[in-house]
């Protein structure tokens, strides 16, 4: 009979194994970015918000209102500090208002 190895292992480290071999870190990013967006900017801008999407360290939104758009791009580092803050990671470099 042979022996069992009982070696131990943090379940975290094992998502992350995990995320990494099969190329779904990108996928999760999505997903968590959106999330952080409406947390962060909260109900007024999400209702004017029609898509979210990161494309390797840009932060693409789509809103719906020109006056919007003009507000938040005068406060665009203030909103990447805010969403890495809340990702707890630095992932967002850049946004691009459309």
């Amino acid at each position: 009979m042979s022996k069992r190895e009982n070696e131990t292992f943090k379940i975290k480290d094992l998502m992350q194994n995990m995320l990494q071999e099969n190329k779904l870190q990108k996928g999760i990013d999505q997903i968590t970015v959106k999330e952080a967006w409406k947390d962060v900017m909260g109900n007024g801008v999400v209702s004017y918000t029609e898509s979210v999407l990161l494309r390797k360290n840009t932060l693409i939104v789509k809103l719906s209102s020109a006056p919007l758009r003009e507000e938040l791009s005068y406060g665009k580092n203030k909103i990447i500090d805010m969403l890495n803050t809340s990702l707890k990671k630095d992932l967002i470099k850049n946004i691009k208002l459309v």
